[in-house]
């Protein structure tokens, strides 16, 4: 029987995976990267076009026998790594490594790229292989460039003045220096003294808030009254001419629509986990990465969300779809705009590469799967399927 090896990152994903293939598919784990830079000066040749040398990561030299052991006897290779930079340049350390040990020369090579952990995923993505994208590759080792590059020099410094242990590097020096700008602008704050005018009034035993919105004609801004003075002698005047009673001459009533936020992406989800869970970003993806690469439900492990790292707002059309059968069938069709609800990255330099955050299926409600969840896993499970669902929706309305 001819055999097919897959590659993918984690142990957890590679046991999913193997069950929606079945036999005559090996599906193996790379345990994350397999190759990094020397740690040592001139790893990035800045003389001779950015030149990077790498070797073998030590602590993964095993999983690369491994894989390279299983290569000998199957009859094609599947990278089927993570779907961004970080997936695509492990997929080609692997397929670098391989290739030293002349193991590829009879045997085809494909990338396979999934955002989903489902059957249909899977195998969709198994029928439409592609070749090693080297713009991603690129990326990524420019990324790893100016990790070096800056962190080599910095970190050292670091070590020295403050304490060893410290990093630096294309994030954190970045990061410092918006901090430092920040503190400076706070020193060079001039603070200035204003005073608001309010009164708490009550109507048919119903109490509530006015505010002075015009004195002597003129509309009452932030800065009208800024000492305690002129606000007291404000005050007094108008106690004065109210005689005790203020009348309101005029009382607006509006309705306010809001439209539900755009489903999450990796910066909002992590965003919300700390407001509302309480969740560290670390907590937050590691429980997003165990959801990914599978949780058995009872029939097997299944991919409870989509990929957890993206900046991209969209859905696919099949996913909402879903969505509104789903929300017509349990909340109603008032419920439900008219037409789907369409969310535009706002950032500039957005990838776009993936999907927004969603639930691989919305029928796994949050309470048909809880007991298959840990705490921190079906609390972050909850949040992601809630904010899908409510991104479908009609506005608001708040009286």
């Amino acid at each position: 029987m001819a055999t097919n090896l897959v590659i993918v990152e984690s142990p957890a994903k590679a046991k999913t995976i193997k069950k929606y293939l079945g036999p005559g598919y090996e599906v193996m784990a790379s345990y994350g990267h397999v190759r990094d830079l020397l740690p040592k000066e001139g790893a990035v040749d800045t003389e001779h076009d950015f030149a990077m040398k790498y070797q073998i990561i030590e602590k993964n030299q095993k999983h690369v026998d491994a894989i390279a052991k299983a290569l000998r006897k199957a009859d094609a290779l599947f990278l089927a790594t993570d779907p961004d930079r970080e997936g695509e340049a492990i997929s080609w350390h692997l397929f670098e490594l391989l290739k030293e040990k002349n193991l590829l020369k009879d045997k085809p090579v494909a990338r396979v790229v999934f955002h989903e952990i489902t059957k249909r995923a899977i195998q969709d993505a198994m029928e439409h292989p592609r070749p090693l994208s080297q713009e991603l590759i690129n990326a990524q080792q420019a990324r790893r460039a100016l990790d070096y590059l800056v962190g080599f020099n910095l970190s050292p410094l670091l070590w020295k003045k403050i304490r060893r242990g410290l990093s630096a590097g294309r994030v954190q020096s970045a990061a410092l220096r918006l901090i430092v700008e920040r503190e400076l602008e706070i020193e060079a704050f001039q603070p200035r003294e204003y005073w608001s005018i309010d009164a708490e009034l009550n109507k048919d035993k119903q109490d509530f808030s006015a505010k002075l919105f015009t004195y002597g004609e003129e509309k009452v801004k932030q800065f009208s009254f800024t000492d305690e003075k002129t606000a007291r002698e404000v005050q007094e005047k108008l106690t004065q001419a109210a005689g005790g009673e203020l009348i309101v001459s005029k009382v607006d009533k509006k309705q306010r629509k809001r439209n539900p936020a755009a489903p999450f992406i990796t910066s909002t989800l992590q965003q919300e986990a700390v407001r509302k869970l309480g969740f560290t970003a670390l907590r937050t993806m590691r429980t997003a990465q165990q959801l990914y690469e599978g949780i058995d439900i009872g029939d097997g492990a299944v991919g409870l969300i989509s990929y957890m790292r993206t900046d991209s707002v969209t859905l696919a059309v099949e996913a909402v779809d879903e969505i509104r059968a789903f929300i017509e069938q349990r909340y109603g069709k008032d419920n439900l705009p008219e037409q789907p609800r369409i969310y535009k990255t706002k950032s500039k330099n957005a990838q776009e590469a993936h999907e927004a955050i969603r639930p691989t299926s919305v029928a796994h409600t949050p309470e048909a799967v809880k007991q298959f969840l840990n705490k921190d896993q079906h609390r972050l499970y909850e949040l992601i399927w809630k904010r899908t669902v409510a991104c479908q929706m009609i506005h608001a309305t708040i009286h």
